[in-house]
């Protein structure tokens, strides 16, 4: 095929165009390809920032849906995006790997069942294990009822093993929103709430838009507005007051600030009382209000 060279064991694509081609065999003719290793169709720069890596996946993702047309399911893990055009006998897949994006296509059965078992038995088993949500089949996924089939239900995965261990499965997820969500859906904003047993009426807030970069908020309307409320406040990495809300915002965020914004939301939890991911839950997960989205790489109830 045109534009390939060999790297290792694969062949890279390295024109956007035959990416596309090569995609829409894919989806058309499966059984040529079902079984087969997946073809990188991209190489990211090592450690390129998150931005660097969306612009470049970019390309290559606009030139395969003009060809093939729009997913049946957008996502991402922290190696990358994971866009599925999706029926009940094969999946279509444009995964992350790393510094690769691949295409691959699969028996639906089989690549479901082996995701599910990933998130009925992954993860660490207790807070003194090192977490391994980085290792997830997806982090993230948003149904809009695009073309093809989605599953009748998705895994709900299991409950990490502790605080720490959210802290990190939170910075993954936000890093993963800010690498990918632009691509998939544009400017639209993604969004939820955070919620524990251990403060009930507590909310933070958590979004992110391209236009407007990450949001995280607890509402501590509660708390006054004197200067040493202000002081521990910021102590605890939050930046500005707002009609009874403290926030976090980054314009332009990165690695280093979603994982800021992670360890703010762990530093209030824990000043407030919450000893345990069980006392957790997501609330009102949505992307623009268009769809379902789901954050199975949370590990906390929905």
């Amino acid at each position: 095929m045109g534009g390939m060279e060999t790297t290792g064991g694969n062949q890279l694509i390295r024109d956007p165009g035959t990416a596309a081609a090569f995609a829409r065999a894919l989806h058309e003719t499966p059984g040529d390809f079902i079984g087969r290793d997946p073809v990188p169709v991209l190489s990211f720069e090592p450690g390129a920032s998150l931005r660097d890596r969306r612009e470049a996946f970019g390309a290559v993702y606009g030139a395969i849906v003009a060809r093939t047309g729009e997913p049946t399911l957008h996502g991402g893990s922290a190696r990358g995006p994971d866009i599925r055009w999706r029926d009940p006998r094969r999946t279509v897949l444009l995964s992350g790997a790393g510094t690769w994006a691949l295409l691959s296509v699969h028996d639906t059965d089989l690549l479901e069942a082996a995701e599910r078992r990933s998130f009925d038995w992954g993860g660490a088993w207790s807070p003194a294990e090192p977490h391994d949500v980085g290792l997830l089949p997806y982090l993230w996924r948003l149904d809009r009822s695009g073309p093809g089939e989605p599953p009748a239900d998705y895994p709900t995965g299991r409950p990490v093993a502790g605080l720490d261990h959210f802290a990190s499965a939170l910075e993954l997820l936000l890093a993963a929103w800010v690498e990918q969500l632009p691509v998939q859906v544009g400017d639209d904003w993604a969004a939820f709430t955070l919620t524990s047993s251990a403060d009930r009426g507590r909310r933070f807030h958590l979004s992110y838009a391209r236009g407007d970069g990450l949001l995280v908020s607890v509402d501590d309307r509660d708390g006054g507005d004197s200067p040493e409320r202000g002081d521990l406040m910021r102590s605890r990495g939050w930046h500005s007051h707002d009609r009874g809300w403290w926030q976090a915002e980054f314009p332009d965020p990165d690695r280093p600030h979603t994982a800021e914004a992670a360890r703010t939301v762990l530093a209030e939890l824990y000043a407030r009382g919450t000893s345990a991911p069980s006392q957790l839950r997501v609330r009102d997960a949505s992307c623009r209000d268009r769809g379902t989205l789901l954050l199975p790489g949370l590990g906390v109830r929905t």
